[in-house]
């Protein structure tokens, strides 16, 4: 079995596991060691749960009603934060649609422009610099990395070898198993000085090396972050909710790598005659994240088959003659699925949506009511985002 798969077990029932051992320890414990990065297989203060959050295999709920069950909020802060801080970009991004756009756009101009040599002694772990070399080969090797240690990486990128942030994103992208278009793109814009103007992040040998635990202490990294700059963005779009047209007639349910738990979505949705899981791999950067997303997949068709009472089919392509076949074989005209959020599964979504409709199919996006309850909040900062958590979770019946 890969190893990624044997660190991250492809399964929501692993997640739940996972979880539950960790939720005791999302108190002082992850406060005071969330930002040491003891190094790869060794135990760490982190949840690890990020793949799992990623697509949905288990939700934000519940990791902050687990984490709840055993500490109040003011002792969970900084988990409860690092949670909502998903959360957070996903809604920011969905309102800034442009800035996923102008991303794939600086990455085709910047590949363009780069010098390859350096570009790719830095992805190998050829640099020379202590630190980062390992985590690019950890990240090649396991398709994971420690927050901290991916701020370092984002930081020495940019500021010391001055290669283009856009591929540093994609480097990630092509690696992460956790690959997500809104928390990798944000990101490293901010630790560009992009995301919030002129606000950057420098990675220092003193801070590497008291978060390490002395593993590392590299040399000669940039003393200075110098912001870039960009255009500015276009005006935040207003957040609508997705078309649901009533019906009482059955669907089909479309489960994408973007949402693989929709039966805590469905309970009020049409009935449901027909079940299909699609794991298409164009629409994942790198091996690591189809292999897993793969997996997770025939894990979703099993469990939803048993929560509906039907066999769910996979297949491995979300195009028109796919989901039109499955529709017909079905012998429905409305295709229910997840929302996806800013990505490579949204914009093939949204070019299907108009391909089904010219066969009489309905696309219908559900979008879950805690993305439907934070995302409006999400319009600047995270700090001001960060103050109406907690009205936002007792509106929402889940504290």
């Amino acid at each position: 079995m890969p190893a990624v798969l044997t660190d991250f077990p492809p399964t929501r029932a692993a997640a739940l596991e996972r979880l539950e051992a960790f939720a005791p320890r999302a108190g002082r414990a992850y406060a005071e060691g969330r930002n040491t990065d003891p190094g790869p297989g060794r135990p760490t203060a982190v949840s690890r749960l990020s793949p799992y959050l990623r697509r949905r295999m288990i939700t934000e709920r519940e990791v902050v009603q687990a984490v709840l069950a055993h500490h109040d909020a003011r002792a969970a802060d900084k988990y409860l934060q690092e949670v909502l801080w998903r959360t957070y970009w996903k809604g920011w991004l969905e309102q800034r649609p442009c800035v996923w756009t102008r991303f794939l756009s600086e990455r085709r101009r910047q590949m363009e422009g780069v010098d390859t040599r350096a570009l790719r002694h830095a992805e190998c772990g050829l640099t020379g610099i202590e630190g980062f070399d390992d985590w690019a080969r950890e990240l090649v090797e396991t398709g994971y990395l420690h927050n901290h240690a991916r701020m370092w990486f984002a930081s020495i990128w940019i500021f010391t070898l001055r290669l283009p942030w856009a591929l540093g994103a994609d480097f990630f992208l092509r690696h992460l198993i956790d690959a997500d278009p809104a928390s990798n793109t944000l990101s490293w814009r901010w630790v560009a000085g992009l995301q919030t103007p002129g606000k950057t992040y420098l990675a220092t040998r003193d801070n590497i090396a008291r978060h390490t635990e002395g593993r590392f202490a590299p040399q000669g990294l940039a003393r200075e972050a110098i912001a870039l700059t960009e255009p500015p963005l276009a005006a935040p779009r207003a957040l609508g909710e997705p078309p649901c047209p009533p019906t009482n007639d059955p669907s089909l349910l479309l489960v994408t790598e973007e949402d693989l738990h929709p039966d805590s979505l469905m309970v009020e949705a049409p009935p449901i005659s027909s079940l299909l899981v699609v794991a298409d791999p164009d629409l994942a950067w790198g091996d690591k994240a189809r292999r897993f997303t793969r997996a997770a997949a025939s894990d979703a068709c099993v469990r939803i088959g048993a929560h509906f009472g039907r066999p769910a089919a996979i297949a491995d392509r979300l195009d028109r003659e796919t989901l039109a076949a499955a529709a017909r074989s079905a012998g429905v005209r409305r295709i229910e699925t997840a929302y996806a959020p800013i990505g490579p599964v949204a914009d093939r979504l949204a070019s299907l949506t108009a391909d089904l409709a010219a066969e009489d199919i309905v696309l219908v996006q559900r979008r879950r009511d805690w993305d439907g309850r934070f995302w409006p909040h999400a319009t600047r900062g995270f700090f001001g985002f960060k103050a109406e958590i907690p009205a936002v979770l007792a509106a929402s019946g889940r504290t």
